[in-house]
């Protein structure tokens, strides 16, 4: 009756209504997830003074739509080259953070799950502590280390602060500690190495791991300005961020192409979230049922 249903305890359960009421939060929650992306993939088809005029916005008017922004994107010009140089340093840079950061944090966490040894919990607690810790705190004392390390408008000086991240050690030791330790006796019987172990048996395990981390890492990675523009002095090595941040300034704004940009610089985000899609809801939902 009405959807309701009884469980094995004999007790009553209307599923009916709180599935409605589910869908009707989570279709409210997703109508202002997907409100700036919808708004700003309207705006980029139209001209940049209605963005001043009438602000983001998803009316249809078919009479402001325009190809020109993406046009002036796509065209070979010296703004588009401008921007797609923003774009390969970006993609360079966010490349190799993420494939640096995945392989230090999985080895980290594999030390502090797979193994017992003294100080085991307070390397841990240590780890985890930076969490607390602002980078707005760290942001002047890591400018001055990389000063002394005249790592200054390097790459290096970007990647090296961020690569042991301790969210994904924290992640990928709370995915292998759920894994059984009889993998590895089993292996050491067989004769394995402990390099052999976790490179050839523990890490395919944790793909789905590795999956959610990359694509967290490259989303943090990607949308990072402020310490790149920090490190960054030369304007030929500025990330997309940074780049796009240079077209609103005081002498005149250059909304066609910050907008079409800004759209167009979502669309490796997309990609790599549909590549490891499948991975990344395995990763997210390991331990939450159990039995």
């Amino acid at each position: 009756m009405g959807g309701k249903k009884k469980n094995k305890g004999g007790m009553v359960q209307n599923n009916g209504v709180g599935t409605v009421l589910g869908t009707l939060l989570f279709a409210v929650l997703g109508f202002f997830v997907l409100f700036p992306v919808l708004a700003g993939a309207l705006a980029s088809f139209r001209p940049g003074i209605e963005l001043l005029r009438r602000g983001l916005s998803i009316n249809l008017d078919f009479s402001t739509m325009t190809l020109n922004n993406w046009k002036l994107l796509f065209t070979p010009n010296p703004d588009s080259r401008k921007y797609f140089m923003w774009f390969k340093n970006s993609m360079i840079l966010t490349l190799v953070t993420v494939v640096l950061t995945l392989v230090i944090c999985y080895f980290v966490a594999y030390g502090l799950s797979m193994y017992e040894y003294k100080l085991k919990n307070l390397l841990f607690f240590l780890a985890i502590a930076t969490m607390m810790v602002p980078f707005e705190i760290l942001m002047l004392p890591l400018y001055q280390e990389m000063m002394d390390l005249h790592l200054m408008n390097t790459s290096a000086g970007v990647i090296l602060p961020g690569l042991c991240s301790a969210s994904t050690i924290f992640f990928f030791r709370q995915y292998m500690i759920g894994l059984p330790k009889a993998l590895l006796d089993a292996a050491r019987i067989d004769g394995a190495t402990e390099y052999g172990i976790c490179i050839k048996i523990m890490l395919p395990i944790t793909k789905p791991a590795f999956a959610s981390m990359a694509i967290l890492s490259t989303m943090g990675s990607w949308n990072n300005m402020l310490w790149p523009m920090m490190v960054f002095r030369d304007a030929k090595k500025f990330t997309l961020p940074i780049g796009l941040n240079t077209l609103i300034t005081p002498y005149g704004n250059d909304y066609d192409l910050l907008i079409a940009g800004s759209m167009f610089g979502i669309i490796p985000i997309f990609i790599v979230f549909l590549c490891f899609q499948s991975y990344f809801i395995e990763g997210m939902t390991v331990g939450a049922v159990k039995g």
